[in-house]
């Protein structure tokens, strides 16, 4: 059956292009009952609203697809997938609250996506005590997939006993952090600034690229902010009063916030410059958006995670075109993630044969093997297979261990994120350098 949604999926995507997509799964008969899933989007501030939104678009792009194909087959019976995405707001509380409702008001059968750690963290409390499958995609917190819902000393699975619902394809902190940490210490640098958002993303993933520039020998100085700050100038004169420019600036600060940050740096003449690197977050890859908020950011690298537009496989050009059609620019990991949560979840179901058989669910999802916009998913460890080896990072549990994570840098203004250079790691570059000196044209 797996193999079967997929085909179709695949084909008729091409027709939900240009038809309606009452129109399209016209030819469909479905039963009554819905396949209802949460998506958590951050949708008001302080959250990244403009991911929330392009988090939602995703969503419903993805349900589109896959009732044009006619649904998840369940016993021979099509069903309709609908994903009722909720406002996250970026706050935890917010996240716990929309658990909440989905579970006991709306009657869920899974929850999908996500962007912010913290609420991920809130949220799998609940769908792990209900027992609801959950598929985070977008929050990097390592403890999600390792001692998120209790404390384990290291060992897995991460639960005493029973079934354990959640699972994370995007990367862990540590995978992201390994990559920007060993770039960095590549160039051979000595002195870089770590800015972070005050958040269970941002402490964790600056301590992690600190943990790893400081054991080779790198000096690390790091600021941290309350996301919604506006006024960065007080930190940044700071930073300007040093006897010595840094060597490169890393920013951990997501959304609206991190582009007023970055914008302000290169006000100030900091960064990007000829004495210091510019490292924006991820978010940088929409280019549309970054351009709108820091058009003085050129030269400004980050760190993209997910497919580079030079991997793009089919399913991945195809949602890569609306997106473009829609937004401009390439489609960010922030709306291929959240649009293969809900195909992943929706496979796992068909595989299952069952929306509501929660435990057959994890065990497909488990066994999972299927290409999608991200790539090709599966995940090693779990109940499946149940013993790490030595040495094995505890977050690989339910975690898909093949995100691609590279380090991509600006060198024209208006720059698209298509024709941006990927400088790290070197199996990766595009241009065959590992840095873009500002001023310069690789």
């Amino acid at each position: 059956m797996l193999r079967k949604i997929t085909l179709m999926a695949t084909l008729l995507a091409l027709f939900s292009l240009v038809l309606p997509a009452t129109y399209a799964d016209s030819h469909c008969e479905f039963a009554e009952e819905t396949i209802r899933l949460g998506g958590i989007a951050p949708l008001s501030p302080p959250g990244a609203t403009g991911a929330g939104v392009i988090i939602d678009w995703s969503y419903q792009q993805a349900a589109a697809d896959i009732n044009d194909a006619c649904g998840v087959d369940i016993a021979g019976v099509n069903h309709r997938v609908e994903v009722l995405t909720g406002d996250s707001e970026g706050i935890s509380e917010r996240g716990q609250a929309l658990a909440e409702r989905w579970i006991f008001e709306d009657d869920v059968h899974g929850v999908v996506g996500g962007y912010h750690s913290a609420v991920a963290l809130a949220t799998m409390l609940l769908t792990q005590e209900n027992a609801i499958p959950t598929l985070f995609a977008g929050p990097w917190n390592d403890n999600i997939t390792a001692n998120g819902i209790i404390e384990f000393e290291g060992r897995a699975p991460r639960i005493e006993d029973g079934v354990d619902y959640i699972f994370r394809t995007s990367p862990a902190n540590s995978m992201v952090a390994a990559v920007a940490a060993n770039w960095f210490i590549e160039l051979g640098l000595d002195d870089v600034i770590i800015m972070t958002e005050n958040t269970d993303y941002g402490i964790p993933a600056a301590a992690d690229e600190a943990a790893l520039l400081e054991a080779a020998g790198v000096t690390v100085e790091q600021f941290s902010f309350e996301l919604g700050t506006e006024d960065f100038v007080p930190v940044l004169n700071r930073v300007l009063a040093r006897a010595e420019p840094t060597d490169a600036i890393r920013v951990l600060v997501t959304g609206e916030t991190g582009f007023n940050l970055v914008q302000q740096m290169a006000e100030l003449g900091i960064a990007p410059s000829g004495d210091t690197i510019c490292v924006a977050e991820s978010f940088a890859g929409d280019s549309t958006q970054f351009w709108a908020a820091v058009p003085d950011g050129n030269y400004c690298a980050f760190t993209r995670v997910g497919a580079t537009p030079t991997l793009f496989g089919d399913i991945a050009h195809d949602v890569n075109d609306r997106y473009t059609a829609e937004w401009g620019g390439v489609a960010p990991s922030y709306s291929l993630e959240p649009y293969d949560s809900v195909r992943l979840l929706a496979a796992a179901m068909d595989a299952a044969d069952s929306f509501n058989d929660a435990d057959a669910i994890v065990a497909a999802l488990e066994t999972i093997d299927i290409e999608l916009a991200q790539g090709r998913y599966y995940f090693k460890y779990g109940s499946h297979n149940p013993e790490l080896p030595e040495g094995t990072p505890t977050y690989l549990w339910h975690q898909w261990p093949d995100p691609i994570v590279t380090v991509v840098q600006y060198f024209e203004q208006d720059q698209s994120a298509l024709d941006a250079a990927v400088i790290y790691p070197p199996v990766y570059q595009t241009h065959g350098t590992a840095y873009i000196q500002p001023g310069t044209t690789p």
